[in-house]
């Protein structure tokens, strides 16, 4: 009142920054993607990565509500258990269980796999949507950049190891849950993809960027290697939104203070796993690989996400660095 009182202007201001907000907020929410489909999913199985927090909660609650069973494939195992005993409440589906896997651990991917092998004998969709933005850079116990083994080396890992499973199950799927941030990445150094050489203003971010990259290249690499085989198994990559999740909670505080600064513009989680679930379930995306999407459809990636030739690469140096022995490899289209 005060300020308004003796600047009347500023009052007319504020009204017209606010306009704008409330303009801005409503073009978010209607050209938001829904997933329109109604499919059941009974009588399929599903693993989502990281399905304990965030829109791999989201996903897997909307999963288990039509009928699927669910795998939550997550590293806190105490969380994991309530996050599934609440999905089961919610849905009054009991066929949602937790199974380890730290994807920053090779060996734990390693196990996971061998686990489902054993106990599985078709795997309908898998979801790789665990992830970390933000991380402090360092290396695992693999000796590999911890936010790229997180984001893509053990997600490539995993579904090479699953491919046979994936294979021999009609109408397959697979999702990589990536980013538009890939966008910012303009250059991939596929002799530095492991960040362990320094490079002058190289943050976090960067590293980031390069992982969601990878997801796409990935994506469209395998998506190639399986059209040759001329099979039904489909793979994609999506951007789900910007999204108030604990994820956010990765980043530095400055970092952090801006993002919930902007929060007001970004979804729930609930709205960020909407394009997730719509890959999953919906007919019209059947015979669709290869493909990047958001807000439910198909969307425009980076010139770099679209290098063939990086692509053969990374995929490449990707099996080196995981060590993918040949017997895994024996599982891997050509």
């Amino acid at each position: 009142m005060f300020l308004t009182e003796y600047f009347p202007w500023m009052g007319i201001i504020f009204a017209l920054v606010l306009m704008v907000l409330i303009a801005l907020k409503v073009y978010t929410v209607v050209t938001m993607g829904v997933c329109q489909s109604q499919n059941r999913l009974d009588g399929k199985i599903v693993i989502i990565t990281g399905g304990s927090a965030g829109i791999g909660r989201e996903t897997a609650l909307d999963l288990a509500g039509r009928g699927a069973r669910v795998i939550l494939a997550c590293r806190n195992l105490n969380k994991s258990f309530r996050v599934r005993d609440d999905i089961i409440s919610a849905t009054n589906n009991p066929n949602v269980e937790v199974r380890e896997l730290d994807l920053s651990s090779l060996q734990s991917v390693r196990s996971f796999a061998s686990g489902i092998l054993k106990s599985e004998a078709k795997l309908d969709v898998l979801i790789n949507n665990a992830g970390c933005a933000g991380a402090s850079k360092k290396l695992t116990e693999d000796g590999l950049e911890y936010q790229m083994q997180t984001n893509h080396f053990g997600h490539f890992l995993l579904t090479n190891l699953l491919l046979g499973v994936l294979l021999t199950t009609e109408n397959s799927r697979i999702i990589n849950v990536s980013s538009s941030y890939h966008t910012t990445c303009k250059k991939l150094d596929m002799s530095n993809i492991n960040f362990t050489r320094e490079k002058t203003g190289e943050g976090i971010l960067e590293i980031y960027a390069a992982s969601k990259v990878c997801n796409i290249l990935f994506t469209r690499q395998l998506a190639k290697k399986l059209k040759s085989m001329g099979g039904s198994v489909t793979v994609n990559a999506l951007h789900p939104g910007a999204i108030r999740t604990e994820i956010l909670n990765t980043f530095g505080l400055w970092m952090r203070l801006g993002l919930f600064m902007s929060s007001f513009f970004m979804k729930t989680a609930k709205q960020g796993a909407q394009t997730t679930i719509d890959l999953a379930v919906n007919d019209q995306w059947a015979n669709v690989t290869g493909e990047f999407f958001s807000d439910c459809k198909i969307s425009k990636m980076s010139k770099v996400a679209q290098g063939d030739a990086l692509a053969t690469k990374l995929w490449d140096v990707s099996e080196e660095l995981v060590n993918l022995s040949p017997e895994e490899k024996s599982l891997n289209p050509e």
